[in-house]
């Protein structure tokens, strides 16, 4: 499809489009998030979320995915999903900039390395990292605190939390990612009760698992359900 040959791009400001990853792992029951240190200005020297510019003849998604790779050195996720886009006009000295958010779950995270124009990269607690909200370069302690509220209300209505787990894993090991991700501490039996009740959310190996004091924990693996039904709601 042409344009029309009166348009004329050059009539509109110019402006960037960019992307920021927010990648979510667990630690011994701690959320942390993967950060880079910007090796170039605007915030040398700062923490920012992995991302950069959006190539002109690149789609979003491969953007993200080429982004994270080369600023982390990290294997992309198997799973990107959207968050919403930042367009603030001041939200980048350089220029205007656009920016697409996107976040993942990796259950087991890499330490990552710097690379491209990310000084270096690591991963931080977001209990930290939300503390101070000029932690973090650009806006993205909004953009995080956005991706954190997305991965929460997913929690409550989709299986995703399995992702987090090894490919098989306890009721106690979900009931982490549970606590970790919402901020809080939940019943043992109360939440155990609630994921056996959604159909097909878990599905017994019909194995234990080996080793540790007492009788050893049943196994479990994701079922095919992807969301859940009545969804679980955080406890207030």
């Amino acid at each position: 499809m042409a344009a029309p040959s009166d348009y004329d791009p050059a009539a509109f400001p110019p402006f960037a489009v960019t992307v920021d990853i927010v990648v979510f792992t667990i630690e011994d029951g701690d959320l942390k998030v993967a950060l880079v240190e910007r090796g170039q200005e605007p915030f040398k020297g700062s923490l920012a979320l992995p991302g950069g510019f959006v190539r002109p003849h690149e789609n979003l998604q491969d953007a993200a995915m080429r982004e994270l790779t080369e600023e982390t050195g990290l294997e992309s996720p198997e799973h990107l999903v959207q968050l919403g886009a930042y367009g603030d006009p001041a939200r980048d000295p350089r220029m205007r900039v656009v920016s697409v958010g996107y976040w993942a779950i990796v259950p087991e995270l890499p330490e990552p390395m710097g690379g491209s124009d990310a000084a270096a990269a690591r991963k931080v607690s977001i209990s930290t990292v939300l503390a101070d909200e000029d932690a973090l370069a650009f806006d993205h302690h909004r953009i995080l605190s956005d991706a954190i509220e997305q991965a929460q209300r997913a929690l409550e209505e989709t299986t995703v939390a399995t992702d987090f787990c090894d490919e098989e894993f306890a009721i106690s090991d979900l009931r982490t990612v549970y606590q970790a991700v919402w901020g809080m501490t939940l019943d043992q039996g109360n939440f155990q009760n609630k994921v056996l009740e959604v159909e097909g959310f878990v599905q017994p190996t019909g194995k234990r698992r080996t080793g540790g004091r007492g009788r050893p924990p049943e196994l479990y693996r994701a079922g095919p359900a992807e969301r859940i039904h009545p969804p679980f709601r955080r406890p207030h």
